[in-house]
């Protein structure tokens, strides 16, 4: 399509499957948010659920709700809310700890079952904490385990005999390429390697389906697509026939089969249970499960269709508005190999982005040079699309991000 208007936008919008959804999140009015895949927005009823959760069953029920509001079985009940999207049973799923930590407990787990080898794969460039939690678990398995890594187009050939996990994430952070599952999976395991998913950018945004594509472990965070609030807990995912043998090594009381038994030695809890560590943050975890209440009745392919017309709209306008202001596209182009985000390059990218902010459209930067704007279908319109592009195009053309309190670095990018 050439020439987009924004009177075809409105048209979208208004035949738009999912356009009623956006009244279950509070967004400041006038805001244009394309940043949900770094911190989701707040889905209405989190502020008043984290508020109970304060004034009645803190304040007055004290102790009494681990019992009388059930506090203690909070792990599970949202481990099972996600595990609908991202095609996990029931059990198989639980919220717990960080994302780093359960990457961590998961690689461990997966190394352990495949116990002789002594290799631990990824892809360079995989989000720092991946690769920071792998090296570390190296270290801490001794001198004959090593972290390998492989361009994402040579990572199946590298799985060796000695491989014993590979540690992937499946929508990349930066350039929103998306691996296919199943096949790496299948790839992995024909070469006798386990595997661990990083679905960080990914739940609740693409539809992922862990069960039919046999994948080992997976992890990810609460935050982004998930709207779960910020520092929101993680979760963990193991397959049916690895729970009873998964063994991870962060063996914490609320990970014993009988906890409140309150004996020295540890036993595994059964299950997917076995996986918590300690106490859960109950204010946290409260948010979180309020929040995924925004996905009530909502289908995954409705929202990957929306969320692939939303990037190839906006990849459409950058084409058309930004041709020679300097602007790159680092995502694919082909919508079967991007998730839901898209990334451009520019010289100045954080001025840009900072630019952009102060102009209402909020996006944000990633080193060295890398601008991302997420599309949350939920509450991200067509109209949304065309005018921030139309906000960039002022910025560049006029040079607005020059300005120097555009260019002053701020702790968090």
């Amino acid at each position: 399509m050439s020439g987009t208007s924004l009177n075809w936008c409105y048209e979208q919008d208004a035949a738009d499957p999912l356009g009623g959804y956006k009244t279950r999140f509070d967004i400041p009015d006038g805001l244009i948010y394309l940043d949900g895949n770094s911190l989701g927005a707040l889905p209405v009823g989190v502020a008043e659920r984290v508020s109970d959760v304060v004034l009645s069953e803190w304040r007055t029920g004290l102790v009494k709700s681990w019992n009388e509001a059930d506090w203690v079985t909070l792990p599970l009940r949202v481990g099972t809310k996600i595990a609908t999207l991202i095609g996990a049973g029931p059990n198989d799923v639980v919220m717990t700890d960080s994302t780093s930590v359960n990457l961590f407990k998961a690689a461990a787990a997966a190394c352990h079952i495949n116990s002789g080898r002594t290799e631990i794969l990824s892809e360079p460039g995989n989000f720092p904490t991946d690769l920071y939690m792998m090296q570390g678990l190296t270290e801490f398995l001794g001198e004959d385990y090593t972290l390998v890594t492989a361009p994402r187009d040579k990572i199946v050939d590298a799985v060796s005999d000695n491989t014993a996990v590979l540690v992937l994430t499946h929508v990349h952070y930066v350039s929103a390429d998306m691996y296919d599952m199943k096949a790496i999976t299948k790839a992995a395991h024909d070469k006798g390697a386990l595997i661990v998913w990083d679905l960080s950018h990914s739940a609740g945004a693409v539809p992922v389906d862990l069960k039919a594509s046999e994948a080992d472990f997976a992890v990810g965070c609460g935050y982004k697509y998930l709207n779960g609030g910020p520092g929101a807990p993680g979760f963990l995912y193991v397959a049916k026939n690895h729970q009873e043998t998964a063994k991870q090594p962060l063996s914490g009381w609320f990970g014993h089969k009988a906890p409140f038994d309150f004996v020295d030695g540890y036993e595994p809890g059964d299950g997917i249970k076995r996986m918590q560590t300690g106490t859960p943050g109950i204010l946290g975890a409260s948010a979180l499960e309020s929040a995924l209440d925004a996905f009530q009745g909502v289908d995954m392919a409705k929202v990957r269709a929306k969320s692939v017309a939303l990037s190839d709209l906006f990849i459409r306008l950058v084409d058309e508005k930004l041709a020679g202001l300097g602007v790159t596209i680092a995502s694919p182009r082909d919508s079967r190999m991007r998730g839901s985000h898209v990334s451009l390059c520019h010289t100045n990218s954080y001025a840009v982005v900072q630019a952009l902010i102060e102009g209402g459209v909020i996006g944000d930067f990633r080193a060295p040079n890398h601008m991302r704007f997420g599309f949350t279908p939920l509450y991200i319109g067509f109209e949304d699309i065309y005018r921030a592009v139309q906000t960039l195009e002022n910025i560049l053309k006029k040079k607005i991000w020059r300005e120097s309190r555009f260019n002053e670095k701020s702790a968090v990018t």
